[in-house]
């Protein structure tokens, strides 16, 4: 053993025994101590493979995805204090306009910078119409935070390979910290939850810690997207790419999340093009997952009958189309104006709990009306053809990941961007380095 691994190791052991203590203090109990134990060896052990893989990365990449990981934890963390994740937004804002120079016409062209931007430009303009200022300035502010985002990416004048390693590398960071955060109630049940309607009733899926939360959905996304930009980079050592991929299913399995789950499904399907041996290990993974949660978590009623399979998601929708109907004119083509994000109230669920479409087409029609649904379309016609028109230039995890992120739309709204839009960015930011090489052969 060398040096270097044998210091990891040490570390791996450090963290798994200061996490088996912090719960042998606070449960008392030598059960809930030793789960917690072997949970920050798991979390040391993805802190490790983090470690490892930065070098490789570029800061900018690494301080972009950390910035968008964060962004959903710190959403969900502090669900009623809105001014905490509008302070990251200013502070991480103010970086980004240093970055975004020289301007690049190139962004004009980008499918992801349309999916990400025009909706709230559209939506702010349809606020302003039917005077709501304050609606109209908030979506503006989102507008302009997420166009500096763009810019600073097709700013970077270095390796686009370092930058999209780099945002993978920050939100495998980001599971490590999550892990370790709730290395107490990783294994046990019931899990902690946020004490909002939004938590009531999802005990059985991992979320973190008290003081520190994410979405089970939004951290699958996370750990699947790491697992899909490492896993499919013949570049980095074959343990990295295994440790990114089982990492993955570690956190499918305790998340319980079917969208993530479909998301690394639709990928692997899609890598099998590129290697079907290599397209084994997240296969082998997907079967983990399918064993320890059982098939029937894929198509089980989570809510009783009334919800479906589909968790009220389709209910949610029949209620946005409702709304778009007694809407005024203005807003059936500029957008629903009930507050800056457009959520639904639907209700089956309760007047306290503003839902979200978790759909992509119609979260374009609730935010922008059929203008935005047109610009969404338009925005993803130009991602797919300048993927495609350059796919012989384009990385294998860039052409795997289009897939996933086409299926999956229909239940996450992940795909036009917004807070803890982490899908967005890394599509962002393969577009970017296709449009800003020379185009190959189509």
């Amino acid at each position: 053993m060398t040096a270097r691994a044998g210091w990891a190791v040490a570390g791996i052991v450090a963290v798994g025994l200061l996490a088996g203590a912090v719960e042998l203090v606070v449960a008392d109990s030598y059960r809930d101590a030793l789960l917690a134990l072997v949970a920050g060896l798991l979390a040391g052990a993805v802190g490790v493979l983090t470690v490892s893989l930065a070098p490789a990365a570029d800061p900018r990449g690494l301080v972009l995805g950390g910035v968008f990981a964060i962004q959903g934890v710190l959403s969900w963390t502090y669900t009623n204090l809105g001014g905490v994740t509008w302070t990251l937004l200013l502070l991480s804002g103010v970086l980004f306009l240093f970055w975004c120079r020289p301007l690049s016409p190139a962004a004009l062209r980008s499918g992801a910078a349309w999916l990400g931007v025009s909706y709230l430009v559209i939506g702010a303009l349809g606020a302003v119409l039917v005077m709501k200022p304050e609606i109209a300035l908030q979506r503006l502010a989102y507008a302009g935070y997420f166009g500096l985002v763009v810019l600073a990416v097709f700013a970077f004048r270095g390796s686009f390979a370092r930058l999209t390693l780099g945002i993978a590398v920050a939100f495998l960071g980001t599971v490590a910290v999550l892990l370790l955060a709730g290395s107490g109630n990783l294994f046990t049940s019931p899990h902690v939850v946020p004490d909002t309607p939004w938590g009531r009733g999802f005990e059985y899926r991992f979320w973190g810690a008290s003081w520190l939360l994410d979405h089970p959905n939004a951290m699958a996304c996370i750990a699947a997207l790491a697992a899909i930009r490492i896993g499919a980079d013949a570049g980095l050592a074959a343990w990295q790419r295994i440790g990114s991929v089982a990492t993955a299913a570690l956190i499918l399995c305790t998340s319980d999340s079917r969208t993530g789950f479909l998301l690394l499904l639709t990928s692997t399907l899609a890598f099998i093009w590129y290697g079907r041996r290599q397209a084994l290990i997240p296969a082998a993974a997907l079967a983990v997952v399918l064993l320890a949660n059982g098939p029937s978590f894929l198509i089980k009623e989570r809510y009783g009958d009334d919800a479906g399979v589909s968790s009220g998601r389709v209910e949610t929708w029949r209620q946005v189309e409702a709304d778009w109907r007694h809407d005024s004119l203005t807003e059936q083509l500029l957008g629903n104006t009930r507050d800056a994000r457009a959520t639904v109230y639907r209700a089956s669920s309760g007047a306290d709990i503003k839902l979200t479409v978790d759909n992509a087409p119609l979260a374009a029609l609730r935010k922008a009306g059929v203008v935005g649904v047109a610009a969404f379309l338009t925005g993803l016609g130009l991602l797919l053809w300048n993927v495609w028109r350059r796919r012989r230039d384009a990385d294998a995890w860039l052409v795997v990941l289009l897939p996933g992120a086409l299926f999956t739309m229909i239940t996450n709204e992940w795909l036009i961007g917004g807070t803890g839009g982490t899908l967005w960015l890394l599509l962002l930011a393969g577009e970017a380095a296709l449009l800003l090489r020379s185009p190959g052969p189509a």
